[in-house]
């Protein structure tokens, strides 16, 4: 049973979920930690406990396992990608519950591969951490803001020394009235690498503490918006700044997205308008759409959409009436090693796009960018031709199959 512990709060006593064992990852622990919660919640848990992933691969990636989320994972394609790293054609796979997604994306990704492909290319590839440091006075903050750059190489040795792969790339200070705000930007290979740079950067941090005369700091200020959304990340350095764009004729945007490039451009304009008036970061139709899925499908970290959907979608209506669109992600952090992409599924969905393991991460953002791409231009193309309603009625919803025999296209 479970252990208890006296709620100070209540009189009460909270069951707390077991481990049972040390370790708590073995087959039988999560087989009687899922019964376990069946007695305290009444429920049958019995899908959450028919999964093929080894329980012990879990270990570094949740506590008190007791199953796997299934959801549902499509595939779209084909997507054809000119990159600098992707280079072909593409199925993608897709993990959502939302109807019509994957039609959507794939609908977009055929009039990019009728159009020759998107052209990708990767601009920057790093990670920032930025701790906050405080300092009795204004005099102080400044001194130390004016005089850390020279401290730089130092400053390398002592953060590389805790990571094989880390690299530490620049500093920059920021003040903020006696606090200073300390960006720390990183190479991460293939990795995510937001624990491996927290690491580093608190080693850093300790040498600054010996160094400089700093009243107190906190190794992570949320000045690097890592998990949410803002404006600074349209500079770069949080995850991987990255652009796709395709050129489409006139005919090809009237077969396969059945509106004209003049409308497109001119949906745009006046959704673009709106998002401004509402204050958004960029201008995106769904960019968290896409992400989501391809995260979920890919074993990313689900929670980085927040920074990773800031960017800006371009549609442009070329002097001989075509219409170019473009998509710009300055901070889309993805790994092809590490965290969840070597988990069961997630390794799958990676060999699917040719992304497992060493030296894939720029490969994968291109092929992420261009998906995002395919899925701006199939979102605006259903706002423009008036289908966005009766896309959703037809394939966003639990009708019978008898009513989704017609194409999307």
């Amino acid at each position: 049973m479970a252990a208890v512990t006296e709620n100070p709060n209540a009189d009460e006593p909270l069951a707390l979920v077991p481990r049972f064992t040390a370790q708590g990852y073995g087959k039988e622990d999560v087989e009687r930690r899922r019964r376990w919660v069946e007695d305290q919640t009444g429920a049958s848990l019995s899908h959450l406990g028919s999964f093929s992933l080894d329980s012990a691969s879990m270990r570094g990636n949740i506590e008190n396992p007791i199953g796997v989320a299934q959801v549902p994972l499509g595939v779209a394609g084909p997507l054809a990608v000119c990159g600098e790293f992707a280079t072909g054609v593409f199925y993608v796979p897709l993990a959502t519950t939302e109807g019509a997604l994957v039609r959507s994306y794939e609908r977009g990704m055929l009039a990019i591969t009728r159009a020759g492909g998107a052209v990708a290319r990767l601009l920057i590839d790093g990670n920032r951490a930025s701790p906050v440091f405080s300092f009795a006075d204004v005099s102080r903050a400044h001194h130390f803001a004016a005089n850390l750059a020279d401290h730089f190489a130092i400053l390398q040795s002592v953060a590389e020394a805790t990571t094989k792969h880390g690299k530490l790339l620049a500093i920059a200070c920021r003040m903020l009235g006696r606090d200073v705000v300390v960006d720390f930007d990183y190479h991460t290979a293939d990795a995510h690498g937001m624990n491996m740079i927290s690491k580093a950067t608190e080693a850093a941090c300790q040498w600054i503490v010996e160094q400089f005369d700093v009243d107190h700091y906190y190794v992570l200020s949320g000045g690097s918006s890592e998990k949410r959304a803002s404006s600074s990340l349209f500079r770069g350095g949080k995850g991987k700044h990255v652009t796709a764009g395709v050129l489409l004729p006139p005919k090809l945007v009237h077969t396969h997205l059945h509106t004209t490039p003049r409308k497109l451009q001119h949906m745009w304009q006046r959704t673009l308008m709106a998002q401004l008036q509402a204050g958004a970061s960029g201008y995106n139709g769904h960019y968290a759409n896409g992400l989501t899925a391809l995260f979920i499908a890919c074993g990313q970290d689900v929670a980085n959409v927040a920074n990773c959907s800031v960017g800006y979608t371009n549609f442009d209506v070329t002097e001989d009436g075509s219409l170019y669109v473009s998509v710009t992600l300055p901070s889309l952090t993805v790994a092809t090693v590490g965290g969840g992409t070597a988990l069961g599924t997630s390794a799958e969905c990676l060999a699917m796009l040719g992304c497992t393991g060493v030296g894939k991460a720029a490969k994968f953002a291109e092929i992420a960018a261009a998906t995002i791409l395919a899925g701006e231009l199939s979102f605006g193309s259903a706002l423009a031709s008036g289908e966005f309603v009766s896309a959703h009625e037809q394939y966003g919803r639990n009708h019978p199959a008898s009513t989704l025999s017609q194409p999307l296209w």
